[in-house]
């Protein structure tokens, strides 16, 4: 058998199901993984491995139980962990307890995951940097992000320290560092995952979500937490429509190459991709989710400005100024504007069972000083829909590049089993 730390989640439960392995041997196996890489990597905010050792120690002597048992796990360090310290990626809260798990760590720990440890989280989950570095970069000594927020969750399940970590999205914070760092990326369909227990920064867009290898794993893990059936076996030839978002003069060539290889792959599936151009009244969409995100999170942060903000960022609390000079008028205009949208929006879904859209701008952009810019996902957040990141190719700087899979709102599993369908293919040509 391959070592643990190479296997899929899936994989990984049915072979402790079976005792082939022990949950202890899995997770001393990720915890090599990670000395190995994380002085490079630097995903984790709190690692303690005697508190996934001793949990495994216990998992093993009561015996299976819940689809996720034995499975490694990492939490972004926005979710609350009552046996790990909670930072939100800000010193505000350095050594900050929670009381107990936010609902989306329980019902993991309830269905059998380990959590391994807090995985590096953005300031409060918006644009001020980590110290992650992206795991994908070529080996010249220059660090490359790995996209934020979910920054650690995302190098760490690229880095094979874990198969599976939590991410959260109010932007573009599972896709984009799903998109740099060349791993799955799924942002459910908004409201799926509870979001009790999580630091929230605009509760109208925030989604609980998973950076994984594959998109099986993607499906199996949210399945497990929200009790869907999300079966990603092949499903009859999809209806796929291209989408090139009002934004495409912003992409770069080797992110409209990547988008065009995609919808190649589909044709190779039997598939006969079109080309779609969104309704007009989605041109403004992404300058609707800014002023909602920056309205809601200026209420949401309201304590910690009038108490801590000489501990904000210069970022963080130009965010938030920017915030409170949205007035309710304009958030209101912003909110109304998304409620059209998704009616144009579930028209479109019915000619076509998913769209295929760039994930990002291009390449993982160098230096650490910047998480790269959310601009292709704040439309998609702001619907609701469900959107699965598929690595399909690498830059001409030799990074990742991928697509993102949307579907209609609720149509999650149709989604995910389409985006299996391109993961297929892909790995087919490659």
């Amino acid at each position: 058998m391959k070592r643990p730390a190479t296997l899929s989640a899936r994989e990984l439960a049915a072979a402790i199901a079976r005792r082939e392995l022990t949950v202890e041997s899995v997770v001393r196996d990720c915890l090599e993984r990670i000395e190995a890489r994380e002085e490079h990597v630097r995903a984790w905010q709190f690692l303690d491995p005697e508190l996934p050792l001793a949990y495994a120690r216990r998992l093993d002597a009561q015996g299976p139980h819940g689809l996720l048992f034995g499975v490694p796990l990492g939490v972004k360090d926005l979710m609350d962990t009552a046996d790990m310290p909670t930072t939100y990626g800000s010193p505000i809260y350095a050594g900050h307890r929670p009381a107990v798990d936010a609902a989306s760590v329980a019902a993991a720990r309830a269905a059998g995951a380990v959590i391994m440890g807090k995985t590096v989280t953005t300031e409060f989950a918006t644009f001020k940097p980590g110290p992650t570095r992206n795991p994908r970069a070529p080996d010249d000594g220059r660090p490359h992000t790995p996209g934020g927020s979910s920054s650690g969750s995302a190098a760490a399940v690229a880095a094979g320290m874990v198969p599976l970590a939590f991410g959260t999205q109010t932007a573009g914070s599972i896709i984009r560092p799903a998109a740099y760092c060349g791993v799955v990326g799924y942002k459910p369909t908004f409201g799926i995952l509870p979001w009790a227990g999580i630091k929230s920064q605009s509760p109208s867009l925030d989604t609980v979500g998973v950076l994984a290898r594959t998109v099986d794993d993607a499906a199996f893990f949210v399945g497990a937490l929200s009790r869907l059936a999300l079966d990603v076996s092949s499903p009859a030839t999809p209806r796929i429509g291209v989408c090139r978002t009002p934004h495409w003069h912003s992409a770069s060539d080797d992110a409209q190459t990547v988008l065009f290889d995609a919808a190649r792959c589909f044709e190779q599936t039997g598939a006969v991709p079109a080309d779609v151009e969104l309704p007009a009244v989605c041109d403004g969409l992404a300058e609707a989710q800014s002023r909602i995100m920056g309205f809601e999170a200026a209420a949401a942060f309201a304590p910690e400005s009038l108490t801590q903000a000489d501990g904000f960022s210069p970022t963080f609390a130009k965010l938030l100024a920017d915030g409170r000079a949205v007035g309710g008028d304009a958030y209101f205009a912003a909110q109304k504007l998304a409620t059209e949208a998704r009616l144009a929006i579930d028209n479109v879904f019915m000619q076509y069972d998913v769209l295929l859209a760039p994930s990002v701008h291009g390449e993982a952009p160098s230096g650490l000083d910047a998480t790269g810019d959310p601009l292709f996902n704040r439309l998609w957040s702001l619907l609701g829909n469900p959107c699965v990141h598929v690595p399909v190719g690498t830059g001409r700087g030799g990074m990742p590049l991928g697509v993102t899979v949307i579907g209609p709102r609720w149509g999650d599993a149709r989604t995910l089993a389409i985006a299996g369908v391109l993961e297929a293919a892909v790995s087919r040509q490659n």
